[in-house]
């Protein structure tokens, strides 16, 4: 596999001068990933509570998300996954996470082709094969870690380093053996093949797999309370879609803004689990749990030899602050 040292380390310039608030801000996302706080996104929520200009960009990877906020051209990312955020961290990239944005085991995998006809049983027959994988994403972590559990050496494969579209093109065109990804890309990956292991079965493995919200740490620092209003619009929109007499009001809404189907969009979220922020400030996850999650991910990379090095603790790369302000709002 080769070695990705995926970025540098610098942390996004402020967008303040003298403390005076940004008058605007780059926010990133994914399309194909439908989650409620799209609803606030296209209604205008944000920019009310914030009293900024928003400008969203969509992202295929979390290790774009991760370059972007590097060079300062974005300033805070809605669901990016652990693992990018953990390369980036260790690379030395000031980044921080804010809240847990999603947790989704069944909606991250890896996709073997059809006509290999391999399943959990026969799981070695995947030695010399070819893999699509977005190196440096929660996907990737997932495709060592099956392959750990199976014992697939990696150094068997013919590892290519692809976006999840990519990836799903590349399986339905026989190009590659098996791809990983997430969202619409997965579906589509699904049309040609089957997965190893279900979300349950891979959180029995110690598999999670769960996004955040993640900015540079200057940026939150001289923007804690625009960051805090953030926040609490994306807490209030969670909470409207956690009661079911809202959902198909904001379906399609949210469906049009992730560019999907309404029954695509259905039943992708329908995997989707939300965390209030009472859960989120728990030990489960920011209270700790995550914390160590994120360095045992760092150690896996280390020794696949994604990355060079691993941090000895991350928490000083989980700041609560903003979050708990959200709550108190």
């Amino acid at each position: 596999m080769t070695k990705t040292s995926l970025f540098g380390a610098v942390a996004a310039a402020s967008l303040v001068a003298g403390g005076a608030q940004a008058e605007s801000i780059t926010v990133g996302y994914f399309l194909e990933w439908p989650m409620p706080f799209e609803y606030a996104k296209a209604e205008g929520f944000y920019e009310d509570a914030m009293g900024v200009d928003i400008n969203w960009v969509s992202f295929d990877t979390g290790t774009a998300m991760s370059a972007a906020m590097a060079s300062g051209d974005v300033q805070l990312s809605v669901s990016q996954g652990v693992p990018p955020f953990v390369v980036a961290a260790s690379a030395g990239q000031d980044l921080q996470v804010l809240d847990v944005a999603v947790s989704y085991s069944d909606n991250d995998n890896c996709v073997v082709r059809e006509e290999l006809e391999i399943d959990k049983d026969s799981a070695a027959e995947l030695a010399g094969k070819k893999v699509a994988v977005p190196l440096g994403t929660a996907a990737h972590y997932g495709f060592l870690k099956q392959m750990s559990h199976f014992g697939v050496d990696l150094a068997s494969l013919d590892i290519v380093d692809m976006a999840p579209p990519d990836g799903a093109a590349a399986i339905a065109q026989g190009a590659v053996d098996m791809a990983c990804g997430w969202g619409g890309s997965l579906r589509r990956m699904k049309e040609h093949g089957n997965v190893l292991l279900t979300g349950a079965e891979k959180e029995e493995l110690g598999i999670l797999v769960f996004d955040v919200t993640s900015g540079p740490a200057g940026w939150i620092a001289e923007n804690s309370d625009l960051a805090a209003k953030f926040l609490k619009v994306t807490r209030d929109a969670n909470a409207m879609w956690a009661d079911p007499a809202n959902q198909e009001k904001m379906l399609p809404v949210i469906a049009k803004d992730a560019g999907m189907d309404l029954e695509a969009t259905r039943e992708t979220i329908a995997t989707f689990v939300f965390p209030n922020v009472g859960d989120q400030l728990s030990v489960k996850w920011l209270g700790g749990g995550a914390q160590e999650f994120m360095k045992g991910v760092a150690d896996v990379f280390v020794e696949a030899g994604s990355i060079d090095s691993a941090l000895d603790s991350y928490a000083d790369h989980v700041n609560t602050g903003p979050l708990e302000t959200a709550e108190s709002m």
